[in-house]
């Protein structure tokens, strides 16, 4: 079968996938006898969301991964599906309503108003997934869950039914953070913080009975002293001695509140005198809570002020805002105002600031739910990638506060509670009628609970609610727990900690040693743009991966971020870094068709010995070594190190070397070597293609087809081949070390080449500095090969020959090689380009080596990093030597 002269994976992309969809390869078999199984979870992606640049690298991760493995033969399930996301669905849903028919969700009503997200999410629902299929998932689609599919619906019922059985839930009201445009409560891992730029404003509180006095007090929300009930200074802070046990009255609604004694008050932080309102700030709750001091609601769901507004009710509070200041300046109770800067929470899904209020909520009793996925850590029962992150993750948990579950939306799964006319709660696993006695009281039941479920609340069953659980299926007991999980940093408590709790909370059948729902959590990079910068749609930043794909190829954008990402560093990525993956599987292809073209059916294992050459020896050698790194860095999980190993190979050795070598062969019709050459090609292509396969899915996938047709051989899937094993292989030190000779050989006489600027095929007479015996004879051994590799025309071998006049020199390893510089060199312009070259890795070097003496840099940068560092100083200081021997020689 011939290929195409040009890559083009447009070309077969498509048709690839749906062989793999239709041969069922991705869904796993029959349960067999003795099967291991290898389970990866599927980050459910928000039915809102598209792909973007962290999805594919995290797809990329988990199929690449997945794939190794069923090639190994592991019974291996990917999972894929998508979760409901609660705000930000309703959230898109409610803005489309209201573009397109200026309506609200309440002039729908509840019923009407999920009808019309259903079917949203039945038109648009899918299309990240569609999206993942173009990237090359392997996932199991048969299996695709929803998590609000009637299965995890029950199963989300049932684990909050088992938490307020065992007093693990309970409701009450307590502080919670409050969007004003969504009108729901959000956790705290639900808020971001943005610097920004307010002003600080200083009120004087006037002291009752004492005309003239004032306790000053600073604030950026002046609005909020109308829900004041304190204001608290160090006791020992001699400013306010004289006003111990004083009452001070708040402007505008005349409520008069304590001067409170508290030693946690800085004195020397401002005027020494803190505002304390309850009902709208996390430290003055915990602070009013101390003192007993009464908490105040400012506001309604909207952030709208109500009745305790006085003067302002009816206000919100951007306007009361700027009512006040004017209010407390026209009574001569306004200080000093001053620019100041501080970090502002806004909702991560409405953006709008949010508002601390206290609010009947359900929570989540998290302590007890912490200590064995605490456990699971510090025993290693789950280990995390790059191992840093367990601190995030520990550091959460241990300091780990109840979890507000109850979210003031329709879209969701809607909390199990039913009351009676006393509100008596009652959690059910089953729907329960209105009108009907209630199970605990007996009296008539008169209303379900309205509030839904945070989106997290089914997200953290993902692992066994997707498998069948409550039930226990046969899917469960055979693929959980799962091995491998790769997610984002900002979900390791939001998701990656809540699922530890829930598996070891609900898996309770199993021995609390199988119960963790997965052994490894990988934390990807972060994809940044070139700049360093985070990619958004707002900062106009963002690489379409779609578009990128459509350009370049699945294969080249899965190999372009896995080849980018370095364990524990994030990435700049640029559109045209994805040429680089375009270039290596263009090499592959082109690689793949010249031994196509040189095949003649016949297949050979390439091993033996009779007709073998030093070449084939070396190569397969250099096969077995690279299979085995590759093989290993999968275990370990450590895929950037696979990728590099794989692209050193077949770019470096494969295609610069051995191809090279073996091409006069093939074209001698009466070499004898010539069948070993090619059945030495024929087992490494297709042993690459093997190793390539779960990098490059689609290209491999070709290309196999191809080779095996052009053989003449039966051929299966890739995807379904066995990884190779390296039978018929083996180490050779023996031709490894004769073929180290040859290329340093040939490597120095191209430095020569580098240095003076000759051209690369230009023929050059040569003397070779060999001081060992044996190197002497590999090189007169293979003389033909050096002087067609190097273009020498001759050369002399000696142990410690003389160095020729006006001879440039070259040194690789324990070869150095003189090349007498011909008349037509320009000797002294030669000499001044090779002192500038000198000055400039100096100044190279001595950056470096600033860089390297930086304690700082050493303890924060990452070990990789500065292994990196330190070995581009050698390569440089070898570099500057060469330089430097060679400017004195002219």
């Amino acid at each position: 079968m011939e290929l195409s002269t040009r890559y083009t994976p447009q070309d077969f992309e498509k048709a690839i996938y749906q062989q793999w969809l239709e041969s069922g390869a991705f869904t796993p078999g029959p349960r067999r006898e003795g099967e291991k199984t290898f389970t990866i979870m599927i980050p459910p992606p928000n039915v809102t969301g598209v792909l973007h640049m962290g999805h594919a690298l995290n797809g990329a991760i988990q199929d690449i991964i997945v794939r190794q493995k069923r090639m190994q033969g592991w019974t291996a399930l990917w999972m894929p599906g998508t979760d409901h996301a609660g705000i930000a669905t309703q959230a898109v849903v409610e803005r489309k309503l209201y573009e397109e028919e200026k309506k609200t969700r309440n002039d729908l009503g509840r019923e009407a108003f999920l009808a019309r997200i259903w079917a949203w999410k039945e038109q648009h629902g899918n299309y990240i997934l569609e999206q993942y299929r173009r990237l090359g998932a392997s996932c199991d689609w048969t299996r695709t869950q929803f998590t609000m599919d009637e299965g995890l619906s029950r199963a989300v019922r049932e684990s909050f039914v088992r938490l307020f059985e065992k007093g693990l839930i309970y409701r009450g009201a307590r502080l919670v953070n409050w969007d004003c445009v969504l009108e729901t409560a959000v956790s705290d891992d639900e808020i971001e913080y943005v610097a920004r730029k307010d002003k600080l404003y200083q009120i004087r509180y006037p002291v009752k009975g004492r005309p003239g006095t004032f306790v000053t007090v600073a604030t950026t929300r002046p609005e909020t002293l109308l829900g004041d009930t304190g204001v608290v200074v160090h006791p020992q802070d001699e400013r306010y001695t004289e006003l111990h046990g004083a009452t001070l009255v708040v402007p505008f609604v005349e409520r008069e509140i304590p001067l409170v004694l508290d030693d946690t008050v800085e004195r020397d932080f401002g005027t020494g005198a803190v505002k304390v309102t309850p009902g709208h700030d996390p430290a003055d709750y915990e602070r009013g809570a101390r003192f007993k001091l009464p908490i105040i609601n400012l506001y309604d769901k909207q952030g709208v002020l109500n009745e305790n507004g006085g003067p302002f009710a009816g206000q919100t509070r951007e306007k009361a805002r700027v009512a006040v200041v004017k209010a407390l300046e026209e009574l001569g109770l306004l200080g000093k105002v001053e620019d100041y800067t501080h970090n502002v929470a806004l909702s991560d899904r409405s953006k709008s600031a949010i508002e601390t209020l206290v609010s009947e909520q359900w929570f989540v009793k998290m302590e007890p739910l912490a200590k064995p996925a605490i456990d699971a850590v510090k025993s290693g029962a789950l280990k995390f990638r790059p191992e840093r992150w367990s601190k995030v993750y520990l550091d959460w948990l241990e300091n780990v506060r109840d979890w507000c579950i109850s979210r003031q939306l329709w879209w969701g799964h809607q909390i199990p509670v039913w009351y009676d006319e006393d509100g008596v709660a009652c959690a059910s696993r089953t729907d329960l009628e209105i009108g009907a006695p209630h199970p605990q009281s007996g009296k008539p039941i008169v209303r379900r609970d309205e509030d839904v479920l945070d989106t997290w609340a089914s997200s953290w069953l993902w692992p066994f609610a997707t498998l069948g659980w409550p039930d226990i299926t046969p899917d469960l007991e055979r693929f959980y727990p799962t091995q491998f999980l790769s997610t984002a940093r900002e979900i390791i408590y939001l998701w990656v900690a809540r699922m530890v709790m829930a598996g070891y909370e609900f898996m309770d059948h199993l021995p609390e040693g199988q119960r963790c729902p997965f052994e490894v959590c990988n934390v990807h990079a972060t994809v940044l743009d070139a700049k360093g910068k985070r990619m958004s749609k707002s900062a106009g930043n963002g690489i379409d991966p779609i578009e990128m794909i459509d350009k370049y190829g699945a294969d080249a954008v899965r190999y372009s971020l896995v080849l980018l990402t370095k364990e524990g560093q994030d990435v700049k990525l640029a559109p045209e870094r994805f040429e680089d993956g375009f270039r290596f599987a263009n090499k592959v292809w082109n690689a793949t068709r010249f031994v196509l073209l040189n095949m003649q059916g016949e297949r050979s294992d390439g091993t033996s010995a009779s007709a073998a050459r030093l070449e084939d020896r070396w190569i397969l050698a250099r096969l077995e070594s690279t299979r085995a790194d590759v093989t290993l860095a999968f275990e370990e999980y450590r895929l950037n190190d696979a990728a590099k190993r794989l692209y050193q190979f077949v770019w470096n050795d494969f295609c610069d070397w051995y191809v090279e070598l073996v091409k006069p062969r093939l074209t001698n019709a009466n070499d004898p070597s010539a069948p070993a050459a090619r059945g030495t090609l024929a087992r490494v292509i297709a042993d690459s293609l093997a190793l390539l396969h779960p990098f490059t899915p689609y290209l491999t996938e070709a290309l196999w087809k191809a080779l095996h047709e052009t053989l003449g051989e039966p051929c299966g899937q890739l995807m379904s081949a066995t990884w190779p094993t390296g039978a018929g292989l083996a180490a050779d030190p023996e031709a490894l070390a004769q073929m180290q000779v040859i290329m340093d050989a040939v490597v120095a006489v191209r430095q020569i080449r580098n240095l003076t600027t000759m051209g690369d095929r230009t023929p050059l007479a040569a003397v070779i500095r060999a001081p060992r015996e044996s190197e002497r004879a590999v090189l007169e051994e293979h003389a033909a090969t050096l002087r067609a590799l190097a273009f020498l025309e001759s050369y002399e071998i000696a142990a410690d020959p003389a160095q020729p006049p006006h001879s440039a020199c070259g040194v690789v390893g324990g070869v150095e090689i003189f090349v007498p510089l011909p008349d037509s060199v320009d000797r002294v312009k030669l000499k001044d380009v090779l002192e500038k070259r000198v000055e400039k890795v100096r100044a190279g070097m001595r950056s470096l080596e600033a860089k390297l003496g930086n304690q700082a840099f050493i303890e924060r940068a990452d070990p990789e990093i500065v292994a990196e560092e330190r070995a581009r100083f050698a390569e440089m200081g070898v570099e500057l030597g060469l330089l430097e021997r060679n400017a004195r020689g002219f």
